[in-house]
């Protein structure tokens, strides 16, 4: 589950984020979107990317290093290899289902704090939380070649379950793909009703719904 720091500080964005804001236009869970530029009010995320990028060079040395010993990295990255020939849906749909086999672990289990986002080699080590499940299906879909203007990590409320959440969001085929930890199935953004966005993040910028 997302820490409620990060339900906080959606307020604390809108009086932050510099300049003149960008024109609210439609977007997905049937809110508005505003875009922001600049990724400094979020340090756990700008930690992901900076490591993340350390670890694409250093991980596959350990590994190697490690002899017979199984290395999580190396199946995700043979995975990602079996399926990068597939069309449409079916990568979506491939990499939800291989990301959802790890178990939901909460931070303050796994790291005895309430909100730390976890690496993609942090999470197939350890497992993780929701957020730690889209941030790992993120950066999967970007190893296939998929643009960084088509995928969001949304953090927002379940109305049913009455707690924050996050899934990840891809932009494909003038549609907005939802991939949760909480079910297999890719589902159509326009099916879900119980989702309010607080905000929406990936490498470049990031989004307040209202």
């Amino acid at each position: 589950m997302v820490g409620a720091l990060w339900v906080l500080l959606v307020p604390l964005l809108l009086a932050w984020a510099p300049g003149a804001a960008a024109q609210p236009s439609p977007s997905f869970f049937g809110t508005t979107e505003t875009r922001r530029e600049g990724l400094t009010p979020f340090k756990k995320w700008t930690r992901v990317l900076e490591q993340h990028a350390f670890d694409e060079t250093e991980v596959p040395n350990i590994c190697r290093r490690a002899g017979d010993r199984p290395c999580p990295w190396w199946e995700w990255r043979r995975f990602l290899d079996q399926i990068k020939g597939r069309e449409g849906l079916a990568r979506l749909d491939a990499i939800n289902r291989f990301m959802n086999r790890y178990r939901y672990v909460s931070d303050l289990a796994n790291w005895g704090i309430e909100d730390y986002w976890e690496t993609p080699n942090e999470f197939l080590n350890r497992d993780g939380d929701c957020e730690d499940f889209a941030i790992a299906k993120y950066k999967s879909l970007r190893a296939l070649g998929f643009g960084d203007d088509q995928l969001r990590i949304v953090v927002l409320h379940d109305l049913n379950l009455r707690i924050a959440h996050a899934v990840l969001v891809v932009l494909e085929g003038g549609k907005a793909w939802v991939l949760d930890n909480q079910i297999d199935q890719v589902i159509d953004a326009e099916r879900i009703r119980h989702y309010r966005p607080y905000y929406s993040i990936n490498a470049s910028a990031y989004w307040l719904h209202r």
